[in-house]
């Protein structure tokens, strides 16, 4: 890895650390609301990455696996439910593209066995079912009474924080074996990816800060 990587897998740890300590900080107001798993969720993923940062040797943590099928599939199912089921009311939405995620390891693991930290694959199937519960998010967001007190709304935060990331490099981690032969731009992709995931996770941070306590 190069220093040009490093600098930016640094920025995007620091986001996560920021939300992490945030969601500590503010638990005490959340934790008679559903609200309390969306920060048990953020320190949850800050272990995982400090665990991989720190710990990946001594406690021989095969980074293949521990990605792909614990930290990548908690990613998507929790925000299927905390959009589909939570946010949009739509419990069966959150049922169907949770099972239908985890079907999507099938035809992976028969099809496209590779040692990748992240199945594109996969992801790219998480991402585009994501993406359809973030156009949803918007649609109801816009057509609220509430959009005029958007920067109190939880959800406004946190759905810019997953269109930034999740959603914006979709492109880089489907193609991600075709752009390395155009270092270039798989150089400044990559930027993008740790600087959106470091923004996401303030924005993330933001929400407690900013977002209404009783929604």
């Amino acid at each position: 890895m190069t220093e040009f990587q490093k600098f930016f897998l640094q920025i995007m740890y620091t986001g996560e650390g920021i939300a992490a300590l945030t969601s500590i900080i503010y638990f005490n107001r959340v934790k008679k609301q559903y609200w309390k798993y969306f920060a048990l969720y953020l320190i949850t993923i800050f272990l995982c990455e400090s665990a991989v940062k720190w710990g990946e040797k001594p406690l021989h943590i095969n980074r293949v696996l521990f990605y792909n099928y614990f930290v990548m599939p908690l990613q998507f199912i929790f925000f299927y439910w905390l959009y589909a089921k939570k946010s949009l009311k739509k419990t069966k939405l959150f049922y169907t593209f949770s099972a239908t995620h985890l079907l999507s390891y099938i035809p992976s693991l028969l099809f496209f066995p590779d040692n990748k930290i992240v199945f594109s694959f996969n992801y790219t199937f998480g991402c585009l079912f994501l993406m359809i519960l973030v156009i949803m998010e918007y649609y109801k967001q816009v057509n609220s009474s509430e959009i005029l007190k958007f920067s109190t709304n939880k959800m406004f935060y946190i759905n810019l924080g997953v269109t930034l990331f999740y959603i914006g490099t979709l492109p880089f981690m489907t193609f991600m074996s075709l752009l390395w032969q155009y270092r270039n731009i798989w150089d400044l992709y990559f930027a993008y990816f740790q600087v959106s995931g470091a923004v996401m996770y303030i924005l993330f941070a933001s929400s407690f800060i900013w977002g209404k306590q009783s929604s």
